[in-house]
């Protein structure tokens, strides 16, 4: 399959735009990680040329990153719905060795809590949500509308989005800088129905 050169993109970049790239990482966009979405490798190269026109409009580009313990509830060995990935420090947890990056990281799922949104925490035992210092950059860097691509889909790329909604930010994921791990159509078009219907834009 040959990987695209361009994302569908949003109107255009500016100071007050956030380019928000969730988990590009070796477990989710390597044919080799434990958790590997088919066609995950394909959004690199799209997504690097998404992060040098943010730059170049002077838009802030943050990325979020799993760094799990591992020994952690969501993981299926501990009771979880997931395998085993994203162990802090380890090959499955870095990103992918041809993703640009161009801003700050943003490590969510550090401790014995789910991850998904870049934006918060969700403690497993009490259901409480924990803030990250997403938001934190984004708003300190005066940002109002965010576009959001990366993996997956239907997890991360999609509690993120949803969250970035919720926090006030004019929200925008793309499709084509984006994969699910769910591969049936039904699925995808769920998830992209979801979002619209929350007031996310998907291009």
């Amino acid at each position: 399959m040959a990987e695209p050169d361009e994302c569908a993109t949003p109107s255009g970049f500016d100071a007050h735009t956030g380019l928000v790239v969730v988990d590009v990482q070796n477990d989710f966009a390597d044919p080799a990680g434990s958790l590997s979405i088919a066609g995950g490798e394909h959004v690199v190269s799209p997504i690097n040329n998404l992060v040098q026109a943010a730059v170049s409009a002077g838009a802030i580009v943050v990325y979020t990153q799993d760094w799990h313990p591992p020994h952690t509830p969501h993981f299926q060995a501990h009771g979880g719905p997931w395998p085993v990935h994203c162990v802090a420090g380890t090959w499955g947890a870095q990103f992918h060795p041809r993703l640009q990056i161009a801003g700050p990281v943003v490590r969510k799922g550090v401790g014995p809590e789910d991850g998904y949104s870049g934006f918060t925490s969700r403690e497993l035992q009490s259901g409480a949500d924990r803030p990250t210092e997403l938001h934190a950059l984004l708003a300190n860097h005066g940002a109002t509308d965010l576009v959001v691509v990366g993996l997956a889909l239907d997890v991360c790329v999609r509690a993120t989005a949803l969250d970035a909604l919720r926090l006030g930010y004019h929200t925008t994921v793309l499709r084509s800088c984006t994969q699910p791990i769910a591969a049936g159509p039904d699925d995808v078009a769920s998830t992209v129905e979801a979002l619209l219907a929350a007031g996310v834009d998907v291009l």
